[in-house]
């Protein structure tokens, strides 16, 4: 009889267990090890710096040019514009791991002579306790769509971060996530004028390993404020046309970069017709004149450093010719020290790698310090 009840008493149990609802599986992880609950936040709701002309309408959201420079540029130029280099997202938050997915414009992730990491990485840094930037990780995409996690393990405590956009290639979308219950808040782009840089590969960004190593982006650090990029790679030729774009920017200083994509005759023709046009608009704001940099082998390629010569004392001759028809507040930038003096400098001879951006960041400072003092 006992044994008859302990029996029934078994088979109760197991059939009531087996009618339990099982308990619910976790979902899965997302790409990248970002949980299924992690909260997204699209950065287009509080906005970029570097990203002029903001009241303006775009063709597409992150593009650097306005949507009424098409058929004004040269059609190069407008290209060009689509890339998102210079742009940066500012946001606060305690959060212990930061995400991120956004789409490329472009499959072509990297060139034969720049990385990944910086045609279309997404490159973050946070400030310390004493307030400086500080550099955090980059994304190492491997697709157009990218969807990853860009660091984890974090200390704890509330903080602000900026991340650098990709420098060659262009955005269509992007948002930062951070896991459920982290606190958030996106940083509108601040009210300072930017430094506007006008030029060429070198300052859209040509050859840097990740967008923050950009000199525009180093500078924006270590002056603290906006930057924008209009970098043009092989199209930085002191167009009017760009011209009449940054004359509607109230800049804090405009640095004129655009000699590697021009010879002297050139620099001749449009140097002075450049600056007074700046000038005819903003009358007190700071214009730098910069030398092109010297390839790192013209010291055995003597045609190179012939051309770099001229180069020079064309941009020269045009800046004492500006001083004595009165121009002020401007600038001039020698050349020669660049990428400084033991070759090491370039990736190409021709385009800075990280050093030589790190030294241009050095020899650009105190001129830019001096002229907006």
């Amino acid at each position: 009889m006992k044994s008859t009840l302990l029996l029934a008493l078994f088979l109760f149990t197991t059939t009531a267990l087996a009618q339990q609802p099982a308990a619910p599986k976790p979902a899965p992880p997302r790409p990248g090890g970002i949980p299924a609950d992690a909260a997204w936040h699209d950065v287009t709701k509080w906005g970029v710096e570097g990203r002029g002309w903001a009241d303006q309408e775009r063709k597409k959201w992150f593009d650097r040019l306005p949507a009424k420079a098409e058929g004004k540029v040269t059609a190069a130029v407008w290209g060009l514009s689509r890339d998102s280099a210079g742009m940066m997202v500012r946001f606060k938050t305690d959060a212990k791991a930061i995400y991120t997915r956004y789409t490329l414009t472009k499959t072509n992730l990297a060139m034969p002579h720049m990385p990944a990491t910086g045609v279309s990485g997404l490159d973050l840094y946070a400030r310390n306790d004493k307030g400086e930037w500080r550099w955090v990780q980059v994304t190492r995409p491997g697709s157009a769509k990218v969807e990853t996690t860009i660091i984890s393990d974090l200390a704890p405590g509330l903080r602000e971060y900026a991340a650098y956009l990709p420098l060659y290639n262009g955005i269509e979308s992007l948002a930062i996530g951070v896991p459920a219950g982290a606190q958030f808040e996106g940083l509108a782009p601040r009210a300072e004028k930017p430094i506007i840089f006008y030029g060429t590969s070198i300052t859209h960004g040509a050859c840097a390993s990740r967008p923050g190593m950009v000199h525009t982006a180093i500078l924006g650090r270590r002056f603290d404020r906006p930057v924008l990029n209009a970098g043009f790679s092989g199209n930085g030729r002191m167009d009017a046309a760009v011209g009449d774009l940054l004359a509607e920017i109230d800049a804090a200083a405009y640095v004129i970069d655009c000699l590697p994509n021009m010879g002297p005759a050139d620099v001749t023709a449009k140097c002075v017709p450049l600056v007074k046009q700046l000038r005819a608009a903003r009358p007190n704001t700071p214009i730098i004149l910069v030398e092109d940099r010297r390839f790192t082998n013209d010291w055995i390629t003597p045609g190179k450093k012939k051309f770099h010569d001229d180069n020079h004392a064309a941009l020269r001759a045009a800046y004492e010719q500006l001083q004595k028809e009165g121009v002020t507040k401007l600038s001039y930038l020698p050349g020669d020290h660049l990428y400084g003096d033991d070759t090491e400098g370039a990736t190409d001879a021709s385009h800075a790698n990280d050093l030589g951006f790190m030294r241009q960041a050095d020899v650009f400072e105190p001129v830019l310090r001096a002229a907006m003092k």
